[in-house]
């Protein structure tokens, strides 16, 4: 291993002009050099793109005219990432604080073995910055549901062993330039939610790793853009991303229990919020 690899990071944003100044502010202290920061601004009315202009000249800021959402405004980056010979990618939410090593770990461990095509990091919670909020991906193909590992958890270690995860979080992954073009991009009819297991699933079926790197770690500012952390909005768009996914990608035998599973566990946590009960993720 010679040169550092050059990795673009790929950043959507919509409206969040303080978000993303703390997102970029974190990233310019990267121990890791050779990067070039693209951000997908989604058609933002709040001065973002001025903001970011003015005090980040370096970032490569492409304007969309309107808001593409998630996968949309990720694979407008994508595709200039390419154009820009980037050998990864690290898709990364604005509303995250990353730590000065984080993507020197991703890159390591994406480059340690040839099979590995995309790397996750341990997550924590913004709010509380000692709490879990990702430390890898759980898929139940029969009861239809995906979760996080360590979620909600205080870390004491117990969740410091690299492993294979069913799927990387979009709020922050690294993948490499080869996984994105033999698999594609992310699948734009995910409206919200369920476009970053998709990818991983097509990229473990096309023979690739999926890995947590806990020594990699970030903040998070749980669904900052999608009106707090367990809002209506939040949960009635997972329900509906999450039937999509498990409907593209469970075994026949599957379908005699995911769907009414699925169906029963996540309409019984619309339920519990509309009653003011939800527990808050």
């Amino acid at each position: 291993m010679n040169e550092e690899p050059l990795v673009s990071i790929i950043i959507v944003n919509w409206n969040g002009k303080a978000l993303i100044l703390e997102c970029l502010s974190s990233l310019h202290k990267l121990s890791y050099a050779r990067v070039q920061i693209i951000l997908v601004d989604n058609g933002s009315t709040d001065g973002s793109v001025e903001a970011v202009e003015q005090s980040f000249p370096e970032v490569n800021v492409l304007r969309m005219n309107k808001n593409l959402g998630f996968a949309g405004g990720t694979n407008e980056g994508l595709r200039e990432a390419l154009r820009r010979q980037a050998e990864f990618v690290l898709l990364l939410n604005n509303d995250t604080v990353v730590d000065e090593h984080c993507l020197k770990h991703l890159v390591s461990r994406i480059r340690s073995e040839e099979r590995i095509g995309i790397v996750a990091p341990k997550i924590y919670y913004h709010s509380t910055p000692d709490t879990i909020w990702y430390a890898g991906g759980n898929i139940s193909m029969w009861k239809g549901v995906m979760s996080h590992t360590g979620i909600r958890e205080k870390d004491h270690g117990q969740h410091d062993a690299l492993r294979d995860t069913d799927f990387a979080t979009g709020c922050c992954m690294l993948a490499s330039a080869e996984v994105v073009r033999r698999i594609g991009f992310l699948d734009e009819s995910y409206k919200m939610y369920s476009e970053d297991a998709d990818w991983c699933m097509r990229a473990r079926k096309a023979g690739d790793r999926v890995v947590y790197e806990p020594k990699a770690v970030l903040w998070h500012k749980v669904s900052s853009s999608a009106g707090g952390n367990l809002s209506w909005f939040k949960l009635r768009h997972k329900l509906v991303s999450n039937m999509r996914f498990f409907a593209r990608h469970a075994a026949w035998y599957h379908w005699f229990v995911f769907p009414w599973l699925s169906l029963a566990i996540n309409s019984g946590l619309l339920v519990t919020h509309a009653a003011g009960c939800v527990r808050r993720d």
